[in-house]
């Protein structure tokens, strides 16, 4: 590589400066001796980023006179990313037919007002070296786009477009539940039952309420969602107040006339009305099992928490993984469930401890399989290591699981789209942003006194359950809420007359 660097820079330097220049440099032998250490003349001198200890990490944020905010971070570089985010999504639906947020994510940047067709607006984001993409969650809506900072006018108007101005044509909303058919049938057929996992314990934890609502558009729904549907609901979610365009990699100025130019005082395909329907429920923990018994055997248990910097530094400290996971310390291999249980029981497929947070609630759970012979074990184990949080956590123990979560944090927040969904999911919950550098200096006042008042807290809650596989030798929901009450998490005995 070093070679052909040199050659590269011989080549250019003979095309700019002829073969006398290279004679005034060279040494006569059969290679040239050009300083790498001095100056080319007649080279322009380099631009690089100007780093001055005070460099403009944060946030700022401006409320246009409609309600809509818009925050933005700077970032070197020539690329941007752009998005609107919504405070809609799956939680909002107990008025409205489930399924309407993962239509909506499906319909995202279709035809609009000024663009024909998707193809069309793709071949706009590509004179810009852009894409786009579109993610539902259970309480967010997000539209982002990333492309080159010189394309930001055209950016936010397609955006505008693409969220206040959509045409809900009837074949695509055909072809959308097409796609929604066929994700539903991949989300039971796949190897990894993660996803469908996480939608029963969601289910379990919060039975019929918020963030217990379906994410996935539910079969006998597919045909009741049409326009009418579509436009009712967004005519009380799609709304300014309920809105955030943030960006990174663009001076906050710029960005804010942009919004007034295309999201200010501009009329929705919907038209304007009162937002009569919006649910503003909390989220009401509840508790509960919920059992699926079809060709894979896979089990999850979760509970309630509260405290969401504690609960995370909680979560890195039990870790965990696949049977299989390679790896160093840097992969958790010194986390409880790593110790506590993969290296001591063999037979366990997977334990990993998972933390759901949202804006009034929270669920950390652990995730665990096995054999469907050894399910009743497998259980015990895992509520013998909730009963453990409870206890005294090592010095060495919380240091490490407090660095990781800085380093993780920090690592992600490398990434231009990451630093671009928290600034909006932050603004859209709390109306401000707190910095990386805040963050770690919460992680780092987390206590072992914290870490044990969450975890009894939690403890006291009912658990919620959710059981995938051949579950004839699963336990109760009794006796794991027995165990869970109990000194050292073990199942009440059992005794069978004949085995």
């Amino acid at each position: 590589k070093a070679t052909n660097c040199y050659i590269v820079r011989l080549l250019l330097f003979f095309k700019r400066f002829g073969i006398a220049a290279y004679r005034k440099y060279s040494s006569g032998s059969g290679y040239p001796n050009i300083s790498l250490s001095t100056p080319l003349t007649g080279i322009p001198k380099p631009v690089f980023a100007s780093v001055d200890g005070q460099e403009k990490y944060e946030t700022k944020i401006t409320t246009l006179e409609n309600g809509l905010k818009v925050a933005s971070q700077n970032k070197f570089g020539q690329f941007c990313t752009v998005g609107i985010l919504v405070n809609s999504g799956s939680r909002h639906e107990a008025k409205y037919p489930s399924g309407i947020a993962h239509f909506l994510e499906k319909l995202a940047f279709s035809s609009t007002a000024q663009y024909g067709s998707k193809d069309e607006i793709l071949l706009t984001l590509e004179k810009h070296g852009g894409i786009c993409d579109c993610q539902t969650s259970r309480d967010t809506t997000m539209y982002a786009v990333s492309a080159e900072v010189k394309g930001l006018d055209t950016v936010v108007s397609l955006l505008s477009d693409a969220v206040l101005q959509p045409r809900l044509l009837d074949e695509e909303i055909e072809m959308t539940r097409m796609a929604v058919r066929f994700e539903l049938e991949d989300l039971n057929m796949r190897p990894d039952p993660e996803p469908l996992l996480t939608e029963m314990i969601h289910a379990a934890a919060y039975r019929g309420n918020t963030v217990g609502l379906p994410r996935f558009c539910p079969a006998e729904n597919v045909d009741k969602i049409d326009r009418k549907v579509l436009h009712k609901y967004m005519r009380s979610y799609y709304c300014p107040e309920r809105m955030v365009l943030a960006g990174v990699g663009i001076e906050h100025e710029q960005l804010v006339e942009c919004a007034r130019r295309y999201l200010l005082g501009v009329k929705p395909v919907w038209g304007e009305g009162s937002a009569a329907d919006v649910d503003l429920s909390v989220a009401q923990y509840t508790g509960g099992i919920v059992k699926v018994s079809p060709h894979t055997e896979l089990k999850m248990l979760l509970l309630q928490e509260d405290d969401f910097i504690p609960f995370a530094v909680l979560n890195m400290m039990m870790g965990g993984g696949g049977s299989f996971s390679a790896g160093g310390p840097g992969k958790g291999m010194f986390t409880r469930l790593y110790l506590n249980v993969l290296n001591r029981h063999h037979w366990m497929y997977n334990a990993t401890s998972y933390h759901h947070s949202y804006e009034d609630s929270g669920l950390l759970c652990i995730h665990a399989s096995s054999d469907p012979r050894q399910v009743r074990e497998m259980v015990e184990i895992i509520t013998r290591e909730f009963i453990q949080m409870g206890g005294s956590a090592g010095e060495m123990e919380l240091e490490r699981a407090k660095t990781q979560l800085k380093s993780m944090l920090m690592m992600n927040l490398e990434s231009r789209p990451v630093i671009f969904e928290d600034v909006g999911r932050q603004v859209l919950s709390t109306g401000n942003r707190k910095l990386p550098h805040e963050l770690c200096q919460l992680i780092s006042k987390v206590t072992a006194g914290d870490i044990k008042r969450v975890t009894t807290k939690m403890l006291r809650g009912k658990p919620a359950v959710a059981a995938l596989g051949d579950l004839s030798e699963l336990p109760s929901y009794e006796h794991i809420q027995a165990a869970l009450s109990s000194k050292d998490g073990r199942l009440p005995r059992m005794y069978r007359l004949f085995r």
